[in-house]
């Protein structure tokens, strides 16, 4: 069973940066396109980052796309999210998730991805 465990949200003021973490458990053999979604209150869930098997393909929500950097570290388990410039917009539960076969397409899906964190809490205050 693959377990995903988000850490690294909390209170930021607007401007400023944080980085979350995701460690991937359970996971044997092949690595599998990985992402990020986030949620707020009252929202659907929405894509925010992807990035391939490889590592080599990045994918970005428009809204997101020169602030965030999404990156891994199969060798540790991890995924990563580095977000800069932080907008109250960005305040959400972020979700690190794990697909369960490999494919080029789709990554801005939720519905693709199989496996899912418990969220972490990015609040950016204005």
């Amino acid at each position: 069973q693959v377990t995903l465990v988000e850490s690294g949200g909390g209170l930021v003021q607007a401007g400023g940066s944080l980085g979350l973490s995701c460690l991937v458990s359970g996971r044997t053999g092949n690595s599998y396109g990985m992402g990020w979604f986030r949620q707020a209150p009252g929202m659907e869930r929405e894509f925010v980052a992807a990035i391939s098997w490889s590592g080599r393909n990045t994918y970005y929500a428009d809204s997101v796309k020169g602030r965030f950097t999404i990156s891994r570290d199969d060798a540790k388990n991890m995924l990563y999210l580095q977000m800069n410039s932080l907008k109250p917009e960005d305040t959400a539960v972020y979700y690190c998730t794990s697909r369960s076969y490999y494919s080029g397409s789709g990554f801005t899906d939720a519905s693709t991805y199989a496996f899912w964190g418990q969220g972490t809490q990015v609040t950016v205050s204005s």
